[in-house]
């Protein structure tokens, strides 16, 4: 009635300006690229309509997620997204879930689906850590009996994540890999790395490299000066640089030749390229930071990066 009753009293040109304002905003959204609502991701019985969107941005059904994870919808207008944002700003589980999953559940991305119209949805990712979030606050006696359905449905979830990786569930479930160009592994080298070479610049915080030393219980060089042992360097390209983009690792270490002590003339980070190599690169080692604060020991935190970011290889069959 509200609604209703403002636009008798706005001119034809407001009314007009309103919509295309709407229009606008609307057709701004990113488009599916790939998926339909038959091609779900299937995790046992479990089904979740999921998408891939303009920037290969892989995204799952709020709505879907909401049942997967056992909990009542509810009468949200949304899909469920308020149930969902409730569930994880519970006092109780404040020690399990993190801001970024606060925010991200508090504002489900909105994308324009195959059918022209508006949906609501969360990047694949998010519901792995969400999992483990629940699983986590239920080994800690936080998780109430009511909610132990709820708990139930995370390890579900999660031992289907663990065969492969989230992104190419979505991709094998929309036939996302079918539509690869054949020099699409060149095109994203050229995204990612380039011939030439920066002027050196710290990557890598002394907090990145203080918690790879304490899940690998080696003890921590003193002092910041120190150079660190040879064998950092095989672990930084197995968390690291192996997990950034398909081929990158390989054609960096073709790029960066060693000495004859054995040492690289160069740190890898020197060759990746400004607008898309050098931002991955943080917003990895951020996520990095973020999982091993949580794990204890290597092979936690391992089993966790192994699902929230899954080695590529050289060819985009791995992808």
């Amino acid at each position: 009635m509200g609604g209703k009753a403002r636009a008798e009293k706005l001119s034809s040109k407001e009314l007009s300006a309103i919509a295309s304002k709407a229009a606008t905003a609307r057709w701004s959204l990113p488009r599916v690229i790939c998926g339909a609502p038959d091609r779900p991701l299937k995790i046992g019985s479990i089904e979740i309509p999921c998408y891939v969107l303009e920037g290969e941005k892989r995204v799952l059904v709020q709505r879907a997620i909401v049942s997967a994870m056992g909990m009542a919808r509810g009468g949200s207008s949304k899909g469920g997204g308020d149930r969902l944002s409730h569930f994880v700003n519970q006092q109780r589980l404040k020690d399990f879930i993190s801001n970024e999953l606060r925010e991200v559940t508090g504002a489900p991305l909105k994308f324009i689906a195959a059918n022209g119209s508006v949906a609501h949805g969360y990047e694949a990712e998010y519901l792995a850590k969400l999992c483990f979030a629940v699983m986590d606050a239920e080994r800690a006696g936080v998780i109430q009996p009511q909610q132990a359905h709820i708990a139930r449905q995370c390890r579900i979830l999660i031992e289907g994540f663990s065969i492969v990786g989230i992104n190419a569930l979505v991709d094998e479930a929309t036939g996302y890999q079918e539509l690869r160009e054949r020099d699409a592994l060149r095109k994203i080298l050229d995204r990612y790395v380039k011939d030439e070479w920066a002027k050196w610049t710290r990557r890598f915080p002394t907090e990145f490299y203080k918690h790879l030393f304490r899940l690998k219980n080696v003890a921590f060089p003193p002092s910041e000066g120190t150079k660190k042992p040879s064998y950092v360097g095989h672990w930084t390209n197995d968390v690291v640089y192996s997990r950034l983009a398909p081929g990158v690792l390989k054609k960096l270490k073709e790029l960066v030749p060693r000495l004859p002590s054995g040492a690289r003339i160069r740190k890898f980070h020197q060759h990746l390229t400004e607008d898309i190599g050098v931002p991955e690169l943080q917003q990895h080692i951020s996520n990095l930071i973020f999982l091993m604060k949580g794990c204890k020991n290597w092979d936690e935190f391992k089993e966790r990066l192994e699902l929230a970011a899954p080695k590529f290889g050289d060819t985009m069959r791995l992808l």
